[in-house]
């Protein structure tokens, strides 16, 4: 190919206008306006105050200002819900956990009793099966948490044996169980797992205990190995492998390494999460003091320093949205509290509203909005800009005073679990199509431009011709 005949395109002249010439090019242009609004558009583009702007700038502050809007708008939209519906569940004893799993595209739900429910991306129940076939074991052994290890395609369930079973989704079994941790000094009833998008190698498994012990395994070979084969283990890869706390502390397992704290002194953890952001793993109690713990890692990544928040009469449950920076607590004294993690002495908002005490919180991510539910069964939404309630349910719950709560707010189907009990009730969310102003009833077919009379025409599959 010869490139004769081909002038290299001119390069682009930057045109810059002072203040003078864009209020008075704009308003002959534009046709509308008044000088002065064109003077102040200037000023608000003109940041830097060099007496001049150009294209490129005037565009970036227009889309920004466009982008601004946008948030504002999306803050205050009020989602709406469906009628609130109960699942057909098999479960006969408290429903512990609701995962969702990216791979398979399937819900999983565990109760206290062992069942674990495997539910299709339509919530259809698929199947449902103990957890172990031995039925004198099921009889004293509860299981208290359930995690996604989505690396690893795995997921791990804490059991009241003082045990962490690891399975394996891939394997020829049904999850059939790869590692059993054994020897926890106490109780784990809290779970949270996390890896690290860019290295799914590294990754923290982080549990709290009925004695006040947050603990957590950080992984640095998560996808070569959680932990190391025995020299005298056997080749038979489908073999359960038993692992012992005592040896993970002493350092021998070379791919991970333990984090812990007692700084909850005694009292149940509740709730326990890592958030990278943060860099630190945060967890919480019922008792008036230390109700937050961040346990911050130090440059090492193997020692923690902590700082706690004292909340008065405790929360239930928290929960961090990290690009707002901003720790959500359900009061047990009926409020919600909003901190700043490195402001420990007084939270930084509190949203009144509930009569009754808030038993979960979780942030609406994308809209920067926050869900409470509260013990008298009402849920709320609320603007975190405004704070200030922008919905409020009432939830049709069989009237009880002791029940468990599980709340769980799938944002990417946008769909609500709230548990009570043994049983499973949904709030799935409209879908935003209906807002969208429609050209055409049916799927359009053909559009044609027509430059002569600057109009567009289009036809749809109805058999409507639209001008």
């Amino acid at each position: 190919m010869t490139s004769t005949g081909h002038k290299s395109p001119e390069p682009r002249k930057i045109i810059c206008m002072s203040r003078e010439d864009f209020t008075q090019k704009m308003t002959e242009i534009v046709g509308w306006g008044a000088k002065e609004e064109y003077g102040e558009l200037f000023d608000k583009v003109d940041v830097a105050q060099d007496g001049f702007i150009n294209w490129d700038k005037l565009t970036s502050f227009i889309l920004l200002e466009l982008n601004k809007q946008d948030e504002r708008a999306k803050a205050t939209v009020v989602p709406q819900w469906k009628d609130l519906e109960f699942l057909p569940v098999k479960h006969k004893d408290n429903i512990q956990k609701v995962i969702f799993l990216k791979s398979s595209s399937h819900y999983l739900t565990i109760s206290k009793e062992g069942l674990l429910a495997i539910w299709g991306d339509n919530l259809k129940l698929q199947e449902t099966f103990p957890i172990t076939s031995d039925a004198t074991k099921l009889k004293h052994l509860w299981v208290t948490s359930l995690v996604s290890l989505e690396n690893v395609n795995k997921i791990a369930m804490a059991f009241t044996s003082k045990e962490i079973c690891f399975y394996d989704l891939l394997s020829k079994e049904e999850f059939a169980c790869q590692y059993k941790l054994q020897g926890l000094k106490g109780t784990p009833i809290c779970m949270d797992y996390w890896y690290d998008p860019l290295d799914a190698n590294e990754s923290i498994l982080s549990f709290g205990d009925i004695t006040g012990k947050v603990q957590a395994i950080a992984f640095t070979a998560a996808l070569i190995s959680l932990f190391e084969r025995p020299a005298s283990a056997c080749e038979d890869g489908e073999a359960t492998m038993t692992i012992n706390w005592a040896e993970l502390l002493s350092g021998c397992h070379k791919c991970c390494h333990i984090l812990e704290h007692k700084l909850h002194q005694g009292d149940w953890v509740r709730q326990v999460t890592y958030n990278a952001s943060l860099d630190a793993i945060i967890s919480s109690t019922t008792s008036n003091t230390k109700s937050v713990v961040l346990a911050w890692r130090e440059k090492s990544k193997k020692h923690l320093h902590m700082t706690s928040f004292n909340i008065a009469q405790g929360i239930h449950a928290f929960d961090y949205h990290s690009r707002l920076n901003l720790i959500a607590t359900a009061g047990i004294n009926n409020k919600v509290c909003l901190w700043n993690p490195y402001v420990v002495s007084k939270p930084v908002g509190v949203l009144w509203g509930h009569s009754a005490s808030v038993i979960a919180v979780q942030f609406f991510v994308e809209r920067k909005q926050l869900f409470s539910f509260s013990q008298d069964k009402v849920l709320r939404l609320w603007d975190i800009q405004h704070q200030l309630s922008i919905q409020r349910i009432a939830c049709s719950f069989p009237e009880s005073q002791d029940f468990r709560c599980l709340f769980h707010f799938d944002e990417a189907h946008g769909r609500l679990f709230i548990s009570f009990n043994n049983r499973l009730a949904l709030l799935a969310m409209k879908s935003d199509a209906s807002k969208r102003v429609k050209s055409h009833e049916k799927a359009v077919t053909c559009v044609l431009y027509n430059s002569l009379l600057k109009q567009v025409i289009s036809s749809d599959t109805g058999s409507t011709v639209s001008f």
